[in-house]
């Protein structure tokens, strides 16, 4: 029995009346064509039941990786911290950058940052520049939390995608941590190893930055525990979340203030999950010791050698995904401000530690036999 034959360029071609690298462009919906033609060429494509040969596609990718570009083209890395490189300092937003560096090149781009603070630099001026440069694939950055405004750009010459959630506007395609199930994975884990009082403590500008996805993902697990168990979440510093982002200086994060001593023997918490340099001087200054006194989570695990429990929330898998998303976005041409805006989610990996061990669950007592019941009473 023999299969169907395929449906190619040239079938489509001689149907549309035009030569086939016309139809390959418009099946990319290239903006070198008039939309009418690319949308006729892509109506008569549908009717006669075209689909894309995976393995040539596989192909051409594959030569487009081996084979060495003279002029790779350019992906714009736009930040706007509070200074140039200020967001190398921070938790995440360089290994973001890395993973969004390796995945450039290996997709044949050259990765270059742009910093939007320059004195004077306005949006329609770094719009332009870019438009001038040529560069048409933009990857949005480490923008500082405390100013939440929309990029006003000329989005009919990009395609772009987000990493993280700032600037809220416009709304585009955004690749982000899975900060929710991130506290829940660490929640379970915690759970099945015998720990009941999970207390969680956050930097209250840390959580708006996530759009409040820590508390969310620790409320919707706790709801799931007895009543009797539940924690409140201690949540620092008792400001607004754009005042408590604006007050840190240097992009640093202190310890949370004295009245974590309160929450802490308030609620007596058997474990906690947090940012360990959020808690550990804490714990210290208190005459305590992890694990013998609370059990510690870190939920920005970045040494894997043992010494602590805690969850990798693989950052640099972030950056490689916002760039293989924009790869795709450009190769079908699809420029713009997207009339559905999608977000990828990174999973955390979570690691056993020594700060975390599996409670000792206490020794039950075996219930005596008929005949030591009957010898002790003998006595």
């Amino acid at each position: 029995m023999s299969s169907q034959r395929r449906v190619t360029l040239s079938d489509i071609a001689k149907q549309a009346e035009v030569h086939v690298t016309t139809v390959s462009l418009a099946l990319r919906n290239h903006p070198r064509l008039p939309e009418r033609t690319r949308t006729r060429i892509q109506k008569i494509a549908k009717e006669l039941g075209y689909q894309p040969d995976p393995v040539l596609q596989a192909l051409v990718a594959y030569r487009g990786k081996v084979m060495a570009r003279r002029n790779p083209p350019t992906l714009a890395y736009l930040t706007n911290w509070s200074t140039r490189l200020g967001w190398q300092n921070v938790t995440a937003h360089p290994e973001f950058y890395a993973g969004a560096q390796a995945k450039s090149k290996e997709l044949g781009f050259n990765l270059e940052h742009f910093w939007m603070g320059e004195p004077g630099l306005t949006h329609t001026r770094m719009s332009k520049i870019l438009q001038t440069r040529g560069i048409t694939g933009l990857i949005i950055a480490s923008h500082r939390r405390e100013t939440d405004v929309a990029l006003h750009f000329d989005w009919s010459a990009f395609s772009a995608v987000k990493i993280d959630y700032f600037p809220h506007e416009p709304e585009l395609h955004n690749v982000t941590n899975d900060q929710c199930n991130i506290v829940r994975l660490a929640m379970r884990q915690v759970a099945e190893r015998g720990y009941q009082r999970i207390g969680c403590v956050m930097h209250r500008g840390w959580d708006h930055s996530v759009d409040h996805l820590w508390t969310a993902g620790f409320l919707a697990e706790q709801s799931l525990f007895p009543e009797k168990d539940r924690v409140p979440m201690f949540v620092f510093p008792e400001l607004e979340p754009v005042e408590a982002w604006m007050a840190e200086s240097k992009d640093h994060v202190e310890a949370p203030p004295k009245s974590f001593a309160a929450w802490f023997k308030k609620y007596q918490p058997d474990v906690i999950l947090t940012k360990r340099s959020f808690v550990e001087p804490c714990i210290k200054q208190m005459g305590l010791q992890i694990p013998r006194d609370v059990a510690l989570v870190d939920l920005f695990l970045d040494v894997f050698d043992g010494a602590n429990a805690g969850v990798r929330q693989n950052h640099h898998i972030v950056g490689e995904l916002a760039v293989e998303i924009l790869a795709g976005q450009l190769h079908y041409n699809k420029y713009g401000v997207p009339e559905i805006p999608t977000t990828t989610n990174v999973e955390g990996t979570w690691f056993d530690g020594a700060t975390c061990p599996p409670k000792k669950a206490a020794p039950t007592r075996k219930p005596a036999t008929k005949k030591k019941t009957a010898r002790a009473a003998a006595k």
